[in-house]
């Protein structure tokens, strides 16, 4: 499509890998995205639902390699997708422990931010109002959870989780700065 660096996964690695340096290099962090691949749908998530049918193994074998060479790379920080993988787990990605805490999190040992992908996208709503996204994503193990292009949802978002705190998400979060 027209918002990938290529369709073979070594290529797009390479590709992610020089983008990220070249971010290094201009003092800024990179953000892999969106995890663990949005190659396998058609639709747009920022309008609907989408549902990748692929199991885990082909997924492994494809979408996930560059995020995986990145990981080992000193990526900073991943968003993961507003995507059902329906093989793999029946939540988004994004609101998935299965997704962020078990792949990414121990079996790729990811050690950095997660932030959620836009909760005022169609396909966020899945679970209900922005408080209930936000509480959802932050539930599943993302380190901070993002309400885009929509003020009263981000209010809501605030409101709903207000009091929450997690130590080693602000860690996290501390570590992702750029270097000049």
């Amino acid at each position: 499509g027209d918002r990938a660096f290529h369709n073979k996964p070594q290529t797009v690695a390479t590709l992610a890998y020089a983008f990220m340096h070249g971010m290094n290099r201009a003092g800024m962090q990179a953000v892999g995205k969106h995890f663990p691949g949005h190659g396998g749908v058609v639709e747009d998530s920022h309008v609907a639902m989408p549902v990748d049918h692929r199991e885990l193994e082909e997924l492994l074998h494809s979408d996930i390699i560059p995020f995986e060479s990145m990981i080992q790379n000193k990526l900073a920080a991943i968003m993961p997708a507003h995507v059902i993988y329906d093989k793999v787990d029946n939540k988004p990605a994004g609101y998935s422990s299965y997704w962020i805490e078990t792949i990414l999190r121990q079996r790729f040992g990811f050690q950095g931010v997660v932030f959620s992908d836009d909760l005022s996208m169609e396909a966020a709503g899945i679970v209900g109002g922005f408080g209930e996204r936000a509480d959802a994503a932050l539930k599943a193990g993302c380190d901070m959870a993002l309400v885009c292009n929509h003020l009263d949802g981000a209010i809501e978002a605030a409101d709903f989780i207000r009091g929450y705190s997690n130590p080693t998400s602000q860690l996290r979060l501390v570590r992702m700065h750029g270097e000049k």
